[in-house]
């Protein structure tokens, strides 16, 4: 098999490991791929590297190939979810001077208790300010959906502002914003620094959130679809690698390299192991599944992910959320998972959407050659989504 290079842009973050482990490990090298990982300073560079065709494929935040099919922001150009690179990994912080008002007025909420997190943000008087790494990501609308349902009015009383994700520590530390919501190892490093401390983990708002996916332009897919498949099968490959608990050490040693995060081993685990330090006094807690790369069909594109996403999206920008939900849901690419991967003997859901939110528990589904183990995907307040009918 020949090799053929491929440029693979991707943002410092832990759930970028799918990539650098197909890099490092040598599951692209397996499909006769050379990868070139080229780390990006912010999402938006991230996102205009891959319209402009500078890069073939990236590490992409999940709500920007729906953006980009609902025509919000960067060139109208069409983008592609191959699959999910990762399920949750999220983290809430807020300055110590929050920290502080929260314990002052004895409403320091359980770590693992959204409920109770976002009453207590949303009885703060002042307006909340808050950063996230871009406007359309799963951090966006993680928040607006969980504070709008704590009773906050997120129009008058939220100021979101974009920060890149390696700044974010340097952000609340020096009091430009009092909380953000971030992916790992960025949070961590706040504690670490002392910067702030972690209030709640992404994945008790919701328990299976698409966080990062495999992007590409659609026409480059139709164009080379020889090209994709090997690219979907090494990446899969290194998910199913990474959902080995004992691959953890390893892993966080590649990820800390220079090129890759710079940061050590020890803070990188942490998101792996789910084995948080939530303030600077050292308390810790542990979080269920805080960060997934192959168990429970987690690298399964589903439509009703996608839809899920553009409903959302279509209620904070005025738009029409049927049709934003239909757009949402041709971006995920359950299609070309089940032709690529099908071949390697990856779980195949017998359908490619289903409702969001329902299972409480693991639960067995259909799949075309038996049955796998779906995870639980509640949302913190029950609420469950039909992408049948998603104006509801």
């Amino acid at each position: 098999m020949r090799t053929l290079p491929l440029s693979v842009g991707f943002m410092p973050l832990v759930d970028a490991a799918p990539l650098i482990v197909a890099h490092e490990l040598g599951f692209a090298e397996e499909e006769g791929l050379a990868l070139n990982l080229q780390s990006a300073p912010s999402w938006s560079t991230l996102r205009d590297r891959l319209i402009l065709g500078q890069i073939e494929a990236a590490h992409m935040l999940s709500p920007v190939p729906v953006a980009m099919a609902l025509g919000l922001g960067g060139l109208p150009t069409q983008l592609d979810a191959l699959s999910v690179l990762s399920i949750n990994g999220n983290v809430i912080g807020i300055s110590n001077a929050l920290a502080d008002q929260l314990s002052n007025a004895a409403k320091t909420p359980d770590f693992l208790d959204a409920t109770a997190a976002g009453q207590a943000l949303a009885g703060l008087k002042a307006p909340l300010r808050v950063g996230v790494p871009f406007p359309f990501s799963m951090h966006a609308e993680l928040l607006h959906y969980w504070l709008a349902a704590s009773g906050l009015n997120t129009a008058q009383a939220l100021d979101v502002r974009t920060i890149p994700p390696p700044l974010m520590a340097d952000a609340i530390a020096t009091g430009e914003v009092d909380a953000f919501c971030v992916g790992e190892p960025w949070g961590s490093i706040t504690v670490e620094n002392g910067g702030g401390a972690l209030l709640l983990p992404g994945a008790a708002i919701w328990q299976f959130a698409p966080e990062k996916v495999l992007a590409v332009r659609r026409d480059w897919a139709n164009a080379e679809d020889d090209l994709t498949g090997r690219l979907m099968r090494a990446v899969w490959k290194a998910g199913r690698w990474l959902g080995q608990p004992d691959k953890r050490t390893t892993a966080a040693d590649i990820l800390g390299w220079p090129e890759y995060l710079g940061v050590s081993t020890e803070i990188i685990e942490r998101a792996f192991s789910g084995d948080l330090l939530i303030n600077a006094r050292g308390k810790s807690r542990h979080v269920p599944r805080m960060m997934e790369f192959y168990d429970g069909a987690a690298t399964f594109p589903w439509k009703s992910q996608g839809a899920w996403i553009g409903a959302r999206m279509a209620a904070r920008f005025g738009l029409d959320r049927a049709a934003s939900a239909t757009k949402a849901a041709a971006v995920f690419r359950s299609d070309l998972y089940r032709r690529h991967l099908g071949p390697l003997g990856a779980d195949l859901p017998a359908a490619s959407k289903k409702l969001e939110g329902a299972l409480s528990g693991s639960t067995t589904a259909a799949t075309d050659s038996g049955h796998l183990i779906l995870g639980p995907d509640r949302f913190f307040d029950g609420q469950v989504f039909d992408p049948s009918h998603p104006e509801c």
